[in-house]
């Protein structure tokens, strides 16, 4: 557009636009956190709009962002005023819940059944599947006009699109976080403390150490993760159970 016979930037845009608007609405992970525009070493200065405006935005992140998770939140805008966000201002009703929760998969992650290569119709864990850290419901509302497919349904592991740490954060895509995180984990920092240096020493995810934990899921780590896993197992549920097996 212009203004007083010259064009507008797009950053005058956002900054004019955003400031009359009634709501803002960041469409995409690159508008919402930064996404690809500005993953390192960001020649172009790239920021979220979040981070342009003194206001607050709604994020609604993906790359690309899903049509029904715009459309959606729009049409909320319209008709009920703003919709229930969480801390990241994202939408409830499109990003409550991770991945991982979601996923058709998470029968084959609980009975240790991994894909070893991309292409398998199995657990994508082990090939670096970001859905346990990925707040999205891609796999009840999937893609295309149809609904029909999503990443983990076509056989190739969830890299995090959404997240705000996408893509810098989530790379390399087909190996494990290196860290434990625990999104929305309810357990006692001592009990976290106690088993993040093994979990970490053995490049498994913060929803693995919560279900060891819970003593929930000692078979996974058993035949998931080669011959040693029993030792693992009883190492594990001692230093975050106690002797007696207990919380």
């Amino acid at each position: 557009g212009e203004l007083d016979g010259r064009p507008l930037t797009a950053l005058e845009a956002v900054q004019k636009l955003g400031a009359a608007a009634r709501y803002v609405v960041a469409a995409g992970t690159c508008a919402a956190f930064g996404g690809p525009y500005a993953a390192a070493p960001n020649p172009s200065h790239s920021k979220p709009v979040s981070q342009v405006l003194d206001r607050k935005v709604i994020n609604v992140p993906g790359c690309p962002v899903n049509p029904a998770w715009m459309t959606g939140t729009l049409a909320h805008l319209v008709w009920y005023g703003e919709p229930p966000l969480d801390e990241m201002n994202r939408p409830k009703m499109f990003y409550g819940e991770t991945i991982h929760n979601l996923c058709q998969r998470r029968h084959y992650f609980e009975n240790s059944i991994f894909a070893e290569r991309i292409g398998e119709p199995w657990c994508m864990y082990r090939l670096g599947c970001k859905g346990p850290v990925t707040f999205a419901d891609c796999p009840v509302r999937q893609w295309n006009a149809e609904h029909v497919s999503w990443p983990v349904k076509a056989n190739t592991p969830c890299i995090g699109c959404a997240s705000p740490e996408f893509p810098d954060g989530d790379e390399p895509f087909f190996e494990h976080l290196p860290d434990v995180q625990l999104p929305r984990a309810k357990m006692a920092a001592d009990r976290v403390g106690r088993v993040t240096a093994v979990v970490t020493a053995l490049g498994i995810g913060a929803h693995l150490a919560g279900s060891i934990i819970t003593g929930r899921f000692p078979r996974t780590l058993r035949q998931g993760f080669g011959g040693n896993g029993g030792k693992w197992v009883e190492a594990l549920r001692q230093m975050t159970l106690g002797k007696r097996g207990r919380p």
